[in-house]
C-alpha cells in the first residue's frame, strides 16, 4: 500500500516537472523583430548645448502662486524660439493657462486621429543647502565629462528639448506628418498640473479632439535594474497609479510632562499607535494586471530558475510575490503603498501636546479608488480620529491595452533604434500631467528612452541631475524615427 502510494506521489511529481518544464520551454520571446531604422545625421554636441541653455532658466513652479518665477518661463520660451526656428515659423504656439505651451503640427490627413507629445519644462526646487553638493551648478547648464548637468536635464527639460530638435530636423527634410502632431509642455506637472496640462485638455475637448495616443514623461530604459535580465529594459508606462494623501488627527489628555497621564492616552500614542497598524496592516499584494504581464513578457528573456518561475507563475506564484514584497521598487508594483510623511506634534519640550497630526500617503494601484483607500485606513485606524483628504489627488488611470496599434508603434520604434533593448509594459508608480488627459484616449504612454542605472536613481529631484550627450541624442532619434513612423503602416 504505502509503495504505491509512494509510486503514485512520484508520478504526480515527475508529470508537473515535466509540465513546468514543457511550459517554460513554449513560452518564447514576445520581443518584435524589425529591420533596424535608417541612420540619422544629428549632432549630439550642438543638441546638449540647447538642452543646457533651457537648463539655465530657474523655471520652479508653486503650487500658491501661479506668478512665481513667471518671467524665467517667458524668457525659455523665448529661448525656444530662437533656438528651434523652424518649429516655430511652422507650428502654431498658444499659451494656455498663462506659462504652458501647445503647439500645433497640421497633418496632411484631417480624418486621421492626432498624436501628442508631451514634456513640461517646469522643475522642482534644489534642496537648500546642497547647492555645494552638485558637480555642476545646478542651473549652471554645464556641459561635461560627457553629460549636460542640471535642474531639469533629466526631468524634463531633456524630453522637450529632444522632441523640439525631431521636429526642426523633420521639417529641414521637409516632412510632414500624415496625423496632427500635439506637442505640449506643461508649465506646473511638478505641482498638479492644474493650470497647464488640465486646461490643454478642457481646450481641446472644446475644439472636440479625440487623439489617438499620447506619450509622455514616465518610465525609462533601465540598465542593471531588472534582477535577472542583463540586457537593457524599456519599461513603457501603460498605466499609471492613483495618488491619496490622508492627514490623521488625534487628540488626547493635554498637561505637564511632569505627571503624564497613563499610556496610550495622550494624543501622540494614540497616533503613534494608529499610524503603526496602518503600516503593519498594508493593502494586499497581489501578481495581476500589468505587474504579471511585465514578468511574463521578461521571463523568457531570463535563465535558470528565474524563467522557471515566472514563465509558470500558476505554481510559483506565491513564492515570485513574496520576493517582490521584500523590495521597495519591486513592492510598489503589486500592491498600494503606504508611506508616512508628515508628523506634527507639540510645541515645548515639558508640555504635553492635546492634538497630533501625520499625514500618510498611498499610491493606489488601477482597481482600487481612494475611497477604497480612505475606508481601509478608517478600518485600521478604528474610532477617535480625525480624517481628511488632503486635495490634489487622483484615482489611478484605465490600463492601456498592448495590443494596440499605438503601442505596437512605440514598440517597433524602440525595437528598430536598440536591437538589443526589450521591451515590456510596466506600472508607473509616480505621476506624470498624462493623467489628465484619460478622456481623450483610450492609449496613454508614459516612457521616455532615457537611461537609467542603479546609482542614477537618487538624482531624480535629486542631486546632481543629469543625462549624458549620447543619451540625449538617443532621445531624438527616438522622435524623429517615431514619427517618421506615423507615416508608415505597420508591415
Amino acid at each position: 500500500m504505502l509503495k504505491r502510494v509512494l509510486l503514485a506521489v512520484l508520478g504526480l511529481v515527475l508529470l508537473l516537472a515535466a509540465a513546468v518544464a514543457v511550459n517554460t520551454l513554449r513560452q518564447g520571446s514576445r520581443q518584435l523583430q524589425v529591420p533596424p531604422a535608417p541612420p540619422l545625421a544629428l549632432d549630439a554636441n550642438a543638441v546638449a548645448d540647447k538642452l543646457a541653455g533651457a537648463i539655465r532658466f530657474r523655471t520652479e513652479s508653486s503650487l500658491a502662486d501661479p506668478q512665481a518665477n513667471a518671467e524665467e518661463f517667458r524668457k525659455l520660451h523665448a529661448y525656444l524660439e530662437q533656438r528651434f526656428p523652424r518649429l516655430h515659423a511652422t507650428l502654431q504656439r498658444e499659451l494656455v493657462g498663462g506659462l504652458s505651451l501647445l503647439y500645433t503640427w497640421r497633418g496632411t490627413d484631417p480624418d486621421a486621429r492626432p498624436i501628442a507629445l508631451m514634456a513640461h519644462h517646469d522643475v522642482v526646487p534644489i534642496e537648500p543647502g546642497t547647492e555645494k553638493n552638485w558637480t555642476a551648478g545646478p542651473y549652471a547648464g554645464e556641459v561635461r565629462d560627457g553629460f549636460v548637468w542640471g535642474r531639469g536635464a533629466w526631468d524634463d527639460k531633456g524630453n522637450l528639448v529632444a522632441q523640439m530638435e525631431a521636429i526642426e530636423l523633420l521639417l529641414a527634410s521637409a516632412f510632414q506628418p500624415r496625423q496632427t502632431v500635439y506637442l505640449i509642455s506643461g508649465a506646473d506637472e511638478e505641482v498638479s498640473g492644474l493650470r497647464g496640462a488640465q486646461q490643454i485638455v478642457k481646450l481641446l475637448e472644446q475644439r472636440k479632439v479625440r487623439l489617438e495616443f499620447v506619450i509622455d514623461e514616465g518610465l525609462f530604459v533601465t540598465e542593471g535594474l531588472m534582477p535577472g535580465v542583463a540586457a537593457p529594459v524599456a519599461l513603457v508606462g501603460v498605466a499609471e497609479k492613483g495618488y491619496l494623501s490622508v492627514a490623521i488627527k488625534a487628540k488626547g489628555i493635554p498637561g505637564h510632562s511632569s505627571a503624564p497621564p497613563p499610556p496610550g492616552q495622550t494624543a501622540i500614542s494614540k497616533l503613534s499607535a494608529a499610524l503603526g497598524r496602518l503600516e503593519q496592516q498594508q493593502l494586499p499584494a497581489a501578481m495581476k494586471g500589468v505587474a504579471r504581464e511585465m514578468f511574463e513578457t521578461l521571463a523568457p528573456e531570463m535563465g535558470g530558475f528565474q524563467r522557471v518561475a515566472l514563465s509558470n507563475l500558476w505554481l510559483f506564484g506565491p513564492v515570485v510575490q513574496g520576493q517582490l514584497e521584500k523590495a521597495g521598487s519591486t513592492n510598489a508594483m503589486l500592491r498600494t503603498t503606504t508611506a508616512l510623511t508628515i508628523l506634527q506634534a507639540g510645541n515645548k519640550d515639558n508640555v504635553i501636546p492635546e492634538q497630533a497630526q501625520a499625514v500618510v500617503n498611498f499610491r493606489i494601484m488601477p482597481g482600487e479608488t481612494r475611497s477604497s483607500v480612505l475606508q481601509h485606513v478608517r478600518e485600521q485606524v478604528g474610532d477617535g480620529f480625525e480624517l481628511s483628504e488632503i486635495p490634489g489627488g487622483a484615482d489611478p488611470t484605465g490600463i492601456s491595452p498592448t495590443a494596440a496599434p499605438s503601442y505596437q508603434l512605440l514598440n517597433r520604434t524602440l525595437r528598430s533604434l536598440h536591437p538589443d533593448v526589450l521591451v515590456t509594459p510596466a506600472l508607473y508608480v509616480a505621476g506624470s500631467d498624462s493623467r489628465h488627459f484619460t478622456g481623450l484616449t483610450d492609449n496613454i504612454y508614459r516612457f521616455s528612452p532615457i537611461r537609467v542605472k542603479p546609482e542614477d536613481l537618487p538624482r531624480l529631484h535629486g542631486t546632481n541631475e543629469r543625462i549624458s550627450v549620447a543619451n540625449l541624442g538617443e532621445l531624438v532619434r527616438f522622435y524623429h524615427q517615431l514619427l517618421r513612423n506615423l507615416n508608415s503602416p505597420a508591415p
